[in-house]
């Protein structure tokens, strides 16, 4: 069993920049991958950023490439999403997820992988 936890979501204006993080607990040593997604009210919910833990390549949503920087830091199970030059429609809640059985099967800029863990979510707001 795997948790993850968010946390740094708030408010900030358009151009500013936010760095989520996610801590995960449980059995660690079984993940495969993490990533962001996020959802707006009203919207489906979308892929943003994934890294693969073993070897570390990161993937990104068209949407957030060259804004957004997935990072992970293995000694302290913990990945960070990196948010620059924050746009109004990056306004969501930004959720952490890992990788299990089961999971369903999401591609993220070519990543491929099945997320099972959730965290709570934390808000972004972005004001023009």
């Amino acid at each position: 069993q795997v948790e993850v936890a968010e946390s740094g979501g708030g408010s900030v204006q358009a151009g500013g920049s936010l760095r989520l993080s996610c801590q995960a607990s449980g059995s660690t040593v079984s993940i495969n991958c993490l990533a962001w997604f996020r959802q707006a009210p009203g919207k489906a919910r979308e892929g943003v950023a994934a890294v693969y833990t073993d070897g570390g390549s990161t993937y990104y949503a068209a949407s957030v490439k060259g804004r957004f920087t997935i990072a992970q830091d293995n000694a302290k199970n913990t990945v960070y999403l990196q948010m620059n030059d924050l746009r109004p429609e990056d306004s969501a809640m930004y959720y952490c997820a890992a990788d299990g059985y089961g999971g369903r099967w999401t591609n993220i800029g070519g990543s491929d992988c099945q997320y099972s863990y959730w965290g709570q979510g934390t808000q972004v707001t972005v004001s023009s």
